[in-house]
Parts: structure tokens; C-alpha cells; sequence
């Protein structure tokens, strides 16, 4: 038995299957909904329930409240349907453009810019044309099913070298610590993708502050290369939020690219440099940055990515304090397995 899930205020409808959640419902249909993790854990699919009644999976507090549940609020991952629904849910133009696809892919460079990241460029299959916007993520599949997710730190008009990806070592993680041991050029490993909605939204012509920590970087990297590409005229900041000098692991790429894109700003900014850094920048939580530098974001689109407490931080910070519209704040929140999992 099929429910039908209509949503507000487009009026596209879609069918989810008995036991399906509305998002992978809707992402199998390519119907563009908002969403990160698809685990119950970043919070990015939350949408208002209208009509109907659904039975949430297993989440997290942070990402869905008891009082947002009771609100009427519910997570289209994790949500499955018992009647028909009717969902309020801003569409995202673009997010079920392109067709997901499993692929194998070869590892043909593992690079260590910094001791805790490593940048992965791995080879696709010849007869694979994987399509993607900048911004967008793919999954590992390991060997027990588990998934791993990544963002693409490569614009999709540079992926005929491959794919670029950047991984922070986690330790005791199933798949980082495998890169950082084990792994060697050539291993074949299994992916799917692209997932997300975290990618430019190019129908608007507002400055845009693009804001990263961490190895957050890599997406953010991503949307640089592109609005690079397409010649855009749009302002834009980026402010790369780590602890010590070490972790801008790609400060120099940034400094080169921002001095050849007269519309790019680059705000480095460092919340624990240590005394050999010989640090003279910004010193501070990077998000605390931008509000200090842009006080009013009224008029303003914000690209942030990277750890979870600086995502949620600066959304409840710029829409409440610098007056940013809920709707142009775009986020892709780094979770881990520990984060997914309240450990």
C-alpha cells in the first residue's frame, strides 16, 4: 500500500511505499527536498507536518526537539507515513536533477596536506558520467554495509581528473582509519552519490559568505571553483574557521585563488593558534567573525559547512542577531558516527 505525500506550497505530490521514509521516497523520484545527513541527525530535512500522521525512526534530540515533534514538525528522513500527508517544504530547484548512481572507483592519489586530513583523487570508471552540483556529497559503501559520506572538493567541470575528496582522520572510525593506515593508490572502493542540497543557488544575485570549518572546506572549495568557472560577478567571502595554522591545510590555494577572483574575500580565522604559528590574523570562533566584520546579513546568502556546533551556532546567531532570513542560511553539517549516534 502506497501513501501519497503532497507538498506545500508547490502542490507536487509524490507516492511513498508502505515502510519508506518520505525523503528516500522522494530523492528515488527526484522530487527536491531540503536535506543533509539523511540520518536523523543534522536536522536539515525538518519540515511542517499538515495533514496525516507519520511514526518517526530513530533521530536525534538535537536534530528533532520532543516539543517540535508535538509542534507538528517532523524529519523527512526518518519520517514514514501511515496515511496520506500533506507536508510544508520548500522545494529545491536542482536537487533531483541529477540520476544517483552506484559506482566502483579507483584511488589513485592519497595526498596529506595537514597530519589529521588527507585529500583523496579517485578514478571513475570510463563509461560512468557522474553529474553532480558543486556543494553535493557521495557515499563509500564498505564491505557490511555501512556509509560513509563525503563532499566533493572538486567542481564538477574538473572531474576529469577525478574526484577530490577531504577526510579528517576520526580515530577508531571504520573508514578514516583505514585511509590514514592501510589504504593504498589503486585500492577499488564502492560509492554512491550525489546526495544533498547544499549547492550554490545561483537564481540569486545576493553577496554570499561562505563559511567553513575543518575540512567543511572541501564543499565550500567546490562552490569557489565554480562560481570561478561561470565568471560570477557575485560578492563573495569565505571565512575558514580551524584551530592552529596546520589545519588551513589549503591556505595557499585559497590565497591564489582569491587574489585571481576580484569578487572573493578570503577571512582566515583561527580559534587556538599555537605559539610557533607566529599567528597575526584573526583570532576567534569563525562564525563570531563574520558577525563581527557583517553585522547586518539581511541582505546576504550564507554556504556554511563543517562541525555541527559551528553550523547550528552560527544559524541561531545570524538569523537572531544580524537579521539574516531563515531561508538563506544553506548548511551541510559534518556529522560523524559519534554524532549520529550520541556518543
Amino acid at each position: 500500500m502506497n501513501f501519497k505525500v503532497t507538498l506545500q506550497p508547490s502542490g507536487r505530490s509524490f507516492e511513498v511505499a508502505r515502510d519508506e521514509a518520505v525523503l528516500p521516497a522522494a530523492i528515488r523520484q527526484g522530487v527536491g527536498l531540503p536535506y543533509g545527513c539523511r540520518d536523523g541527525a543534522c536536522g536539515s530535512c525538518k519540515s511542517r507536518l499538515l495533514e496525516g500522521r507519520v511514526i518517526h525512526g530513530a533521530h536525534q534530540q538535537k536534530a528533532l526537539s520532543a516539543a517540535e515533534e508535538d509542534a507538528g514538525w517532523i524529519l523527512t528522513c526518518c519520517a514514514t507515513p501511515q496515511t496520506d500527508l500533506r507536508v510544508e517544504a520548500r522545494t529545491v530547484a536542482g536537487a533531483g536533477e541529477f540520476a544517483i548512481q552506484k559506482m566502483p572507483c579507483r584511488v589513485a592519489a592519497i595526498e596529506r596536506p595537514a597530519p589529521d586530513v588527507a585529500i583523496l583523487r579517485l578514478q571513475l570508471p570510463a563509461n560512468v558520467a557522474l553529474k553532480y552540483h558543486a556543494g553535493q556529497y557521495v557515499e563509500f559503501i564498505l564491505r557490511d554495509g555501512a556509509r560513509r559520506s563525503y563532499s566533493m572538493a572538486n567542481a564538477p567541470h574538473r572531474i576529469e581528473g577525478g574526484l577530490e575528496l577531504h577526510l579528517r582522520h576520526m580515530p577508531g572510525g571504520k573508514f578514516t582509519d583505514h585511509v590514514f593506515g592501510a589504504m593504498k593508490e589503486k585500492e577499488i572502493l564502492r560509492m554512491e552519490g550525489p546526495f544533498g542540497s547544499f549547492f550554490l543557488r545561483e537564481d540569486s544575485s545576493k553577496p554570499i559568505v561562505l563559511l567553513a570549518s575543518g575540512t567543511g572546506f572541501a564543499p565550500i572549495k567546490a562552490i569557489i571553483e565554480h562560481l570561478q568557472f561561470k565568471g560570477s560577478r557575485r560578492e563573495a567571502v569565505l571565512y575558514w574557521g580551524c584551530r592552529s595554522k596546520s589545519d588551513l591545510y589549503l591556505h595557499d590555494w585559497v590565497v591564489e585563488t582569491a587574489a585571481a577572483m576580484p569578487n572573493l574575500r578570503y577571512v582566515p580565522v583561527l580559534s587556538e593558534p599555537k605559539a610557533e604559528d607566529a599567528w597575526t590574523g584573526r583570532v576567534d570562533f569563525v562564525h563570531r567573525a563574520v558577525m563581527a566584520d557583517l553585522p547586518d546579513l539581511s541582505g546576504h546568502q550564507v554556504y556554511a559547512c563543517g562541525a555541527p556546533i559551528m553550523v547550528e551556532s552560527a544559524q541561531r546567531d545570524f538569523v537572531a542577531r544580524c537579521g539574516l532570513p531563515a531561508e538563506e542560511f544553506y548548511a551541510d553539517s559534518f556529522t560523524s558516527e559519534a554524532d549520529k549516534h550520541g556518543t
